[in-house]
């Protein structure tokens, strides 16, 4: 009887450790469930049973002086397609084949796509119109749905493709201007989360919450769309006339700052930007900003109002040009190899001699000399706010001691040793005409947002030189302008000044490329009281390079055109020929 006592007992005592084993394991389960793996079971759980959806408001406008959109937005549907309602092979290729005939989306790459998430949920087609978009809806496809957002639209065209940029499929900026006032433009996404059924539907009476996105600021650019299309236009012309490889034109209200148009050739697709090559990504750059040269004669206007602004010369001040200058084992000519004896300081400048700028730079010496480059702004960004923008190179006593040397002054002083951006360059020939006070250069007018907007005034840099010598120089390069036939530079009924330039191309190795060059014009208009300020820049045209015979006429053609336009008054009579009663 003991023995068999004992064995019962034993078995009491075996059952009753089970079972308290059995349920401390249960209860450390239940503890790893609901208290330590709490949050992530939860996490779980409401990605199951609630959905979570960014709310994009309108991205703010990219308006043109006068208010109309180069950049818009639009609304526009993005398909949602739930990993887990595609993981039969059948269902998903049914149900992308169908979403690809409503979208023209590609049904294979929809399926690649979700197969290759790790979300909960992917956006398969993006951008979608308002047909599109019913089409969708009307499938009723389990685990799919529309979300709303919308996309980026350019009612111009490729207008100023460039300088407006593109946005991503996110549509935050990417390149241009989208991507500099991002910030502005995209304004504040919101959130919504909602409860939703076991197909991902969201369900009518269950939990939501929502926290409001707020609209981008629209922008109001200083650029006009029409002098903008003139300038695409006449860069187009000259670069098919002449077989050339490029090109920048740039045309600056002088008073203001403000760029009325700024153009560069290459360019891109701005409605249909192709990221997939990387050998097209360069078509993005603004090169107006980006790239820099060295400007040639036209960079003799530099040195020109350095000598007559420290009251060393005046454009009647004698000169004599024995057509060589020897310096430091090297010889300078100039560019037609001529000697012409004595010369006035007026004629080195409509002459464009090299000898002389030569002559004038050594008068001014290296210190004011490059005192008055940095006056107009050469050797640093012009601070336009514009991504990419560089600082151009400058080489001085002071900034390199070691490598500087007295052949710089003498090769600066007409443009070559010395590079710029196409934007300095129009900006230093603008303060010219502004009396002498160079402007920051101006791309945003105004932005207005819904919450208060904000004009954006003119900003003065300095004062490059006096009033008076401005005058002058503007007066020269007058006379400069009427030294030039018709055929290649004229705007009828107006006084213009110029100064045309043909320089040679730098290459990495610190030669020139051979044949090759690019022809340059800047100049003013009206003369009197200048309203334009332009840079034209022909990148390798092919035949004759001169920037006269190559940049003139698209001078003369662009300013003729945008003068009446902005409906300036003629500064002189213009004579009409035929017959009369």
């Amino acid at each position: 009887m003991g023995k068999r006592r004992f064995t019962e007992v034993w078995r009491v005592w075996a059952v009753m450790a089970a079972i308290v084993l059995a349920t401390g394991v249960v209860t450390l389960r239940l503890v790893q469930l609901q208290i330590i793996d709490h949050a992530q079971y939860a996490a779980d759980a409401r990605l199951i049973h609630y959905g979570q959806d960014t709310l994009a408001d309108r991205r703010g406008a990219l308006l043109d002086r006068n208010g109309y959109p180069l950049a818009a937005s639009e609304a526009a549907f993005n398909v949602m397609v739930e990993k887990r309602a595609w993981e039969d092979p059948a269902e998903a290729q049914a149900a992308a084949d169908s979403l690809a005939e409503a979208t023209d989306a590609s049904a294979a790459e929809m399926i690649r796509i979700v197969r290759d998430t790790e979300a909960f949920e992917v956006p398969v087609a993006r951008g979608l119109n308002y047909g599109q978009g019913v089409a969708v809806r009307e499938l009723r496809l389990p685990g799919v749905r529309l979300l709303e957002g919308s996309r980026r639209t350019y009612p111009e065209g490729n207008l100023a493709a460039q300088l407006l940029g593109f946005v991503g499929q996110e549509n935050s900026g990417l390149t241009g201007l989208e991507i500099d006032l991002d910030s502005i433009l995209g304004g504040s996404p919101g959130q919504v989360i909602y409860e939703r059924d076991g197909i991902g539907n969201q369900l009518a009476f269950g939990d939501r919450s929502e926290i409001p996105s707020r609209p981008g600021a629209n922008v109001v650019l200083s650029i006009d769309r029409y002098i903008q299309r003139l300038a695409e236009q006449e860069l187009d012309r000259a670069i098919s006339d002449n077989k050339a490889e490029g090109g920048t034109i740039i045309v600056i209200q002088p008073e203001t700052g403000q760029v009325l148009a700024m153009a560069s050739r290459p360019t891109f697709d701005v409605t249909k930007p192709d990221l997939s090559d990387n050998s097209k990504q360069a078509l993005f750059r603004n090169r107006a900003i980006t790239d820099t040269y060295e400007p040639g004669s036209i960079f003799k206007l530099v040195t020109m109002a350095a000598a007559l602004d420290l009251g060393l010369v005046s454009p009647e001040t004698w000169w004599y040009d024995e057509g060589v200058v020897n310096l430091s084992g090297w010889s300078i000519y100039n560019w037609d190899f001529s000697a012409n004896g004595s010369q006035t300081v007026q004629q080195i400048l409509s002459k464009s001699l090299n000898t002389g700028a030569v002559w004038l730079a050594s008068l001014c010496g290296p210190t004011d000399f490059y005192d008055y480059i940095e006056r107009f702004g050469f050797g640093v960004t012009s601070d336009s706010g514009l991504s990419g923008e560089v600082d151009g190179r400058v080489r001085t006593p002071d900034s390199d001691p070691e490598g500087w040397r007295p052949i710089d002054l003498a090769t600066n002083s007409f443009g070559q040793g010395i590079s710029v951006t196409p934007l300095q360059m129009a900006m230093a020939v603008a303060a010219i005409a502004n009396d002498g006070v160079l402007m920051k250069p101006q791309l945003v007018n105004e932005i207005i947002d819904p919450l208060g907007g904000q004009v954006v005034e003119p900003e003065a840099v300095r004062q490059v030189m006096s009033a008076e010598t401005a005058r002058t120089l503007l007066d020269m390069m007058g006379v400069v302008s009427e030294g030039v036939p018709t055929a290649y530079l004229d705007v009828p009924g107006y006084s213009i000044g110029a100064k045309t330039g043909t320089a040679n191309i730098a290459t990495e190795n610190g030669g020139y490329k051979p044949d090759a060059y690019i022809s340059s014009l800047v100049g003013v208009a009206p003369l009197e009281d200048p309203a334009i300020a332009v840079l034209v820049k022909i990148d390798e045209p092919e035949g004759v390079p001169w920037g006269t015979v190559v940049a003139g006429p698209v001078f003369s053609r662009l300013v003729e055109k945008t003068l009446a336009y902005l409906k300036v008054p003629p500064t002189e009579e213009v004579f009409v020929s035929g017959l009369q009663d």
